[in-house]
C-alpha cells in the first residue's frame, strides 16, 4: 500500500494532477519546466487513464524510469473490469478508449493495467525541506504513518475530506508536512490546512496542474 521514495536522488521533483490521458499536456508542461529524465522525477496522483485522447501513452509512462504514481480509481476500475469481465462501470466512465485497441496495441494496454495492481496506495517523498505524502483521493486518518492500515477505498475514492474543505471545515493531518491529492477536479488547486487538492480538470478543458517540490 505504501511507498517510499528518497527525494535526495533527484535534481528536481514535481507532483501532477490527473492526467486523464492529456499526454501531450504533460509533455508541454514538462518541457517548460527545464525538465530532465536523468535526474528528474514525476509524481503522478493517479488518473493517468480514461477520457483524454492519449490513455495508452500515458500507460506507457509506467515503463518510465523517471515516473511514479499511486493507483486512482480509474486505474482501479480499469483493473476490475479486466479481472471480472464487468466492464459496464469503467466504459460509461471514459474506458471505451481501451475496447476501440486493436492487436498488440490492445495486448500492450492490457499488459499495462494488469501491472496497475503493484501501484502503491500511498507515496511519501523524504529527504526534503517537507515531508509529504501522495494518494489519490484521501489519506482517511488523523495521523500519518508509513505502513500504517488505513481503508484502501478511502484512499482511492473519498471526497469526504474534499467536500469539507471546499466548505471551510477540517482539520490537519498529524504526521506530515504536506498532503497532495487528486481525484475531485476544480477550477484551480485548492489548499486547505496541510492538504493540496492538485487535479484541475484537465482533461475538461482546464489547465494541468504541476507542482514542483523539489528545484534544481
Amino acid at each position: 500500500m505504501y511507498h517510499r521514495i528518497d527525494g535526495s536522488r533527484y535534481r528536481q521533483i514535481f507532483v501532477v494532477g490527473d492526467v486523464h490521458g492529456c499526454y501531450q499536456a504533460l509533455q508541454q508542461q514538462l518541457q517548460a519546466r527545464d525538465f530532465d529524465p536523468q535526474q528528474d522525477l514525476v509524481i503522478a496522483v493517479g488518473d493517468v487513464i480514461d477520457r483524454g485522447p492519449q490513455s495508452l501513452s500515458c500507460l506507457g509512462l509506467l515503463d518510465a524510469p523517471w515516473f511514479s504514481m499511486v493507483m486512482g480509481n480509474h486505474e482501479q476500475m480499469a483493473l476490475m473490469a479486466l479481472l471480472s469481465g464487468v466492464d459496464f462501470h469503467w466504459q460509461r466512465n471514459g474506458g471505451d478508449w481501451f475496447y476501440r485497441l486493436k492487436g498488440e496495441a490492445r495486448q500492450r494496454a492490457e499488459t499495462l493495467i494488469h501491472r496497475c495492481d503493484a501501484l502503491p496506495l500511498v507515496i511519501e517523498v523524504t529527504h526534503l525541506p517537507q515531508h509529504i505524502v501522495v494518494a489519490h483521493a484521501d489519506y482517511p486518518a488523523e495521523r500519518y504513518e508509513y505502513d500504517q492500515p488505513v481503508n484502501a477505498e478511502d484512499v482511492v475514492w473519498s471526497r469526504k475530506r474534499i467536500t469539507g474543505a471546499l466548505e471551510g471545515r477540517g482539520n490537519r493531518i498529524a504526521g506530515a508536512d504536506l498532503f497532495i491529492f487528486g481525484h475531485t477536479p476544480l477550477k484551480r488547486p485548492l489548499k486547505f490546512l496541510n492538504q493540496l487538492y492538485l487535479d484541475t480538470g484537465a482533461v475538461f478543458g482546464g489547465r494541468l496542474s504541476l507542482l514542483r517540490i523539489k528545484s534544481a
